[in-house]
């Protein structure tokens, strides 16, 4: 979204063929519990928006660091890529690698889905979460609903959902939410954090942080700061990403 955002015309609304595409997916998650895709850099949440239509946003992570206390995680690089179709809807593909291990972190595809109602937009991520770790045996679900209020002074984005993990044995579910607030100015946006997370009735994972997204023209800067508030949670986590957008018309 521009930084002079203002809210759509109803004009803007997809017509029935989306809205069919979108009841599928409803319909498809409710075959599995519902959990999170990886949101939009530097954020765990993501918003309820899709990339113009015919338009590649790339988006590139130099690193992410996890530490928990005596150990330290790295992930680098990170690749995330979203591509813009016609009446709101989004195709996703997101891939983290571990210089450790040598073999990716973690890698899913999938497709968003957005209505815009005035200031108010709500939508739909689904992903599936692909068998790219040594010893991942079949496929996995995430799905969430999301939410975001959009206005000149700030953004409100509420995401909830959870997962069917079938890429392990035993295949695991979970849940999470999160909100994120972001106050727009003129060439940055600064955003607050809260996320949480819950996996087989583990004790939850509840982070808060935030984060800058930094527009320098043709490409963006995001930096992003997080804290565990809980014992399952990482310590401190950062990261920080370069991300631009390539039209395809």
């Amino acid at each position: 979204m521009p930084m002079g955002w203002s809210a759509p015309a109803l004009g803007n609304v997809p017509k029935k063929g989306t809205l069919g595409l979108a009841r599928f997916f409803v319909l498809a998650t409710q075959c599995v519990h519902l959990m999170p895709a990886f949101a939009f850099p530097p954020y765990r949440s993501t918003d309820a928006d899709t990339a113009d239509p015919y338009t590649l946003e790339l988006r590139v992570g130099l690193g992410k660091v996890e530490q928990e206390r005596d150990e330290t995680e790295i992930l680098t690089p990170l690749l995330r890529t979203n591509f813009g179709l016609p009446n709101n809807i989004e195709l996703i593909s997101e891939f983290e690698y571990v210089p450790k291990e040598g073999e990716l972190g973690d890698g899913a595809m999938g497709v968003k889905w957005v209505s815009f109602h005035g200031a108010l937009s709500f939508g739909i991520e689904t992903l599936a979460l692909l068998p790219v770790r040594s010893g991942d045996d079949g496929v996995g679900v995430e799905s969430q609903l999301l939410a975001t209020f959009w206005s000149n002074r700030v953004r409100l984005h509420v995401n909830a959902g959870g997962s069917h993990d079938a890429r392990i044995s035993p295949a695991e579910d979970g849940w999470r939410a999160s909100v994120l607030a972001e106050l727009p100015r003129e060439s940055y946006r600064p955003g607050v954090e809260l996320f949480a997370k819950e996996v087989e009735n583990a004790p939850a994972d509840v982070r808060a942080g935030a984060g800058l997204i930094y527009d320098v023209g043709s490409f963006d800067i995001r930096a992003g700061l997080h804290a565990g508030l809980t014992d399952t949670a990482p310590d401190v986590s950062l990261s920080l990403w370069i991300t631009t957008k390539l039209p395809f018309r």
